[in-house]
């Protein structure tokens, strides 16, 4: 577990479509398997895997 103080790496989740920023935030120890990601600029809703701070589009 993190310190309250201590900084931490994060990034908003950019829309794999549009690209705009999302108002989904993560750290680098956050794991999303298979979130459903909705942009508010495009209204799209698409399915996501995050590990890392890296962002993959699910498979299932």
């Amino acid at each position: 577990m993190t310190e309250p103080n201590e900084k931490r790496k994060q990034a908003y989740i950019p829309c794999p479509i549009c690209g705009e920023k999302t108002d989904v935030k993560v750290y680098e120890d956050t794991v999303l398997v298979n979130f459903p990601l909705y942009c508010p600029k495009c209204g799209k809703e698409v399915k996501i895997d995050v590990f890392d701070l890296r962002m993959v589009q699910s498979r299932k």
